[in-house]
């Protein structure tokens, strides 16, 4: 565990730093799960479908990669 002091703006942005970004998977334009725990917010990555298949050796049915395919068009707009 490790402790860094971050700056939070205006408007009450929180500004992280290019370390913790990287030990924690952060990617510009991807997204963040926040959970309060007693008063204190964790915020962990959320990854991305293709960050997903990329780190992960996988064996798919073709209904299992039908589903992959369905939730990465759902996460760009393009479902439906």
């Amino acid at each position: 565990m490790s402790e860094i002091i971050l700056r939070v703006g205006a408007r009450g942005e929180i500004y992280t730093t290019r370390e913790i970004r990287k030990r924690t998977g952060i990617k510009p334009g991807g997204r963040v799960r926040a959970i309060v725990v007693d008063g204190k917010l964790v915020i962990e990555a959320i990854p991305d479908v293709k960050d997903l298949i990329h780190n992960t050796l996988l064996t798919l049915t073709p209904q299992e990669a039908e589903n992959i395919s369905i939730e990465a068009q759902k996460e760009a707009e393009l479902y439906g």
